[in-house]
């Protein structure tokens, strides 16, 4: 018999109820399970005919063990293709290439973290625990192709859907799907030498994760060849908790030599090797490789060591005569992309440049012949999504309509006015189908996680692939009410920019009550942090406002999605025009009545590690307390490809390094700064905080740190992120409460 409420207990569950829902957001729970930011599927991808869409998705007991799901758009059912458990279970061994490749993709995730489909959408391709898996969508059946001790990386499906090529052992293999032979293209991979591999710098820097591509009939594998004997050898050290690993590296230190870099051509599957003619100058950059729609014409961006010059080479093949198509240049420097795009008419190709200032399209022919520019204005293409061809239409997302929020746009290949296809209010990462008639829409704003949705390119709602209601049972659900919506708003900076910036204040500020601020900063180059888009980090500054403080941040001048104009002003030296604009940003601040401008920090990793730094070295009267997590605090310690980018050679630039350096600084310090950082970093290494470390005391200057054996520089884990988290803000209450 059920057993019926009497009024005081109705009200009790009511008032429970409502107190839940209105409850302050636990530090604790920040980085807990599940997520507060939801479910939201990863890797969504169309499968070539667009019948279905594929996603990767973690488990219910371990958000971080993905599986590879199906929504299959007719019958609009979701449904599991291959639960990794039933092909590997248990802790996967990984090598330490595939490591540090994960670590460069940001990939934190066990399970099938990837996957490709076959061009004839009949298969696809994964790999797990460093094997090679291939999936028959007909059978239903996972067949392992790999069975080996070596590591299978970087696995790809030809495009006619014959082979399965990787990379085992520094050299190039083929697998025949049908006959199930293997084929070994190269041989001379091993020590120094690392075929179809891409450098340290191409990964980390550049964008470019692979060094091998296909050509479109399946003849043949174009690849680099780098030999690392030129870089420096480098010894470094991964602290752990009980252990210590020391690693020999080659690293290149900026202003030292890089690897040289080969081009070369293998037949398949007679693995015959014909080299390509890269020029007389060696020390330069292989930043991109693309095959025409024809295996007889190859492509590859050559781009000068000063990074000031950029060529799109064609090469001939058998011959191997190579044609200048077009030529980039730029008095600082130019950023690379991929949208680079051959069209089937064999005769036209769509290239992106910043010549104007801003990212945009353009259109030429085959020879390198310019027809016209597709698109223009003050703001920029973030890329080329797909090119409809038979509607000769070319889908993009951009930046048209504010800076703030990315959409989804077409233009016409013959020339006209670009047209938004998404929604305002939010940002939008987009899939589009290969027939070009629908697309994956995975949006959000500062308030709402990541939704997707299934819509035609009319922008029709097709289907909800997920909602992420914050509503219900959702994680987030219970703290909705107390969430504040930042504040976004415009200052100028001191050459008449614009800067954007946006505020998490207290929901109510109280009647003459002064507040803290903590500025959160990233401040370098190829970030945007002021957006209208979800991100977990902003729970972190919503804790913070819900406990008294004003969280504040700015894009400076060099930031991203702005245009050349205002990312140029760094170059060749660091962390001025930066932190100029962030003190812009405080005396901002100190206008506001309900600012206390005596108790202002900053806070900031990585780069934005880095600027806290120079923000209390620098400018001490504008911050009371910094926290700098795993930063940067010599140039001359980080890589070439990043560093010469924005300083140019230290041969040619001395005084900007030395000047670009924290340590001439140190002298001007005056307390309160927290350093922390992850003690097995490999991209911003560990010694870059000893050094400082040293120098500071060497100076009797007093500071807090708190290191993390066993962390790399994204310091993942909740474990790690809730006692960092802990720590900082223990470290601002003491600053700027006490």
């Amino acid at each position: 018999m059920k057993k019926l409420l009497t009024p005081a207990g109705l009200a009790a569950v009511l008032f429970a109820a409502t107190t839940q829902a209105d409850a302050n957001l636990p530090l604790e729970r920040l980085f807990a399970d599940p997520a507060l930011s939801g479910t939201a599927p990863r890797s969504l991808s169309f499968s070539p005919d667009g019948s279905r869409v594929t996603y990767l998705k973690g488990k219910e007991t371990d958000a971080n063990q993905l599986d590879l799901w199906q929504y299959q758009i007719k019958t609009g059912k979701h449904s599991i293709l291959v639960d990794s458990n039933q092909l590997f279970s248990g802790p996967e061994q990984l090598s330490d290439e595939e490591k540090a490749r994960r670590e460069r993709l940001r990939l934190f995730a066990s399970g099938i973290v990837s996957y490709n489909w076959s061009k004839d959408g009949k298969a696809l391709l994964f790999p797990l625990n460093g094997d090679l898996y291939y999936y028959d969508l007909s059978s239903q059946k996972s067949r392992k192709l790999t069975n080996t001790e070596a590591f299978e990386t970087d696995a790809q499906i030809s495009p006619k859907g014959r082979y399965v090529s990787f990379i085992r052992e520094q050299n190039i293999f083929v697998l025949d799907l049908k006959s199930g032979k293997e084929t070994q293209l190269t041989t001379d991979g091993r020590g120094l030498i690392k075929n179809g591999m891409a450098e340290f710098v191409a990964q980390e820097e550049m964008g470019r994760m692979t060094g091998y591509w296909w050509a479109p009939d399946d003849s043949k594998i174009a690849f680099s060849q780098i030999d690392e004997s030129p870089v420096a050898e480098a010894v470094r050290n991964e602290i752990y908790a009980d252990d210590i690993k020391l690693f020999t590296q080659r690293y290149p230190f900026t202003g030292t030599a890089n690897v040289k870099v080969k081009l070369g051509v293998v037949s398949v599957p007679q693995a015959a090797v014909q080299w390509l003619d890269l020029g007389k100058e060696q020390d330069i950059y292989l930043a991109r490789v693309n095959w025409s729609k024809s295996a007889s014409v190859l492509t590859y961006q050559w781009q000068s060591r000063d990074q000031q010059q950029l060529e799109l080479r064609s090469v001939d093949l058998p011959s191997g005569t190579t044609k200048v198509l077009l030529k980039e240049q730029s008095p600082t420097w130019l950023n690379l992309n991929d949208d680079l795009h051959f069209l089937k008419d064999k005769q036209h190709f769509v290239w992106a440049s910043e010549r104007d200032g801003y990212k945009h399209l353009y259109l030429y022919k085959l020879d390198g012949t310019l027809v016209r520019q597709l698109t223009q204005g003050d703001w920029v293409v973030n890329k080329i999504e797909a090119i409809n061809e038979e509607q000769g239409i070319i889908y993009f997302s951009g930046r048209k309509d504010t800076p703030l929020e990315s959409h989804l746009y077409a233009v016409p290949v013959q020339g006209g006015e670009s047209s938004r296809l998404t929604q305002t209010g939010y940002s939008h990462a987009v899939v589009m189908a290969e027939t070009g008639q629908s697309f994956i829409d995975s949006y959000s704003s500062v308030l709402q996680p990541t939704k997707v949705e299934l819509k035609s390119v009319e922008g029709k709602v097709l289907t909800v692939l997920e909602s992420n209601d914050v509503s219900g049972a959702h994680p987030l659900a219970q703290y909705k009410q107390k969430l504040v919506k930042p504040r976004f708003g415009t200052l100028k900076a001191k050459d008449g920019q614009t800067l954007y910036y946006r505020v998490f204040e207290p929901a109510v500020l109280e009647k003459g009550k002064k507040y803290p601020v903590v500025v959160g900063v990233y401040g370098g180059p190829g970030a945007q942090r002021v957006t209208n888009s979800w991100s977990a980090r902003d729970l972190y500054f919503q804790y913070l406002a819900q406990n008294g403080y004003i969280v504040f941040q700015l894009d400076n001048r060099g930031s991203e999605n702005r245009g050349k104009a205002f990312e140029d002003p760094i170059y060749k030296k660091l962390a001025v025009v930066e932190l100029e604009d962030q003190i812009t940003g405080v005396e901002y601040l100190r206008s506001l009545p309900y600012v206390d401008a005596e108790r202002i920090g900053i806070y900031g990793h990585s780069y934005g590690g880095y600027m806290s730094i120079m923000a209390m070295f620098k400018a001490g009267a504008y911050f009371k307390a910094g926290v700098a997590g795993a930063p940067v605090t010599d140039w001359a310690l980080y890589d070439t490809h990043y560093t010469e980018r924005y300083l140019g050679h230290p041969a040619t630039n001395k005084v900007g390094y030395e000047q670009s350096s924290v340590f001439p600084y140190v002298k001007d310090y005056q307390g309160n700064l927290l350093i922390y950082h992850g003690m097995a970093d490999d991209n911003v290494l560990f010694t870059h905080s000893t050094k400082l470390y040293s120098e500071l005391q060497k100076q009797g200057k007093l500071f807090d740190s708190m290191d993390y054996p066993g962390s790399k520089h994204s310091m993942f884990g909740q474990p790690v992120q809730t006692h960092l988290h802990k720590t900082i803000t223990a470290f601002f209450e003491r600053q700027l409460k006490q």
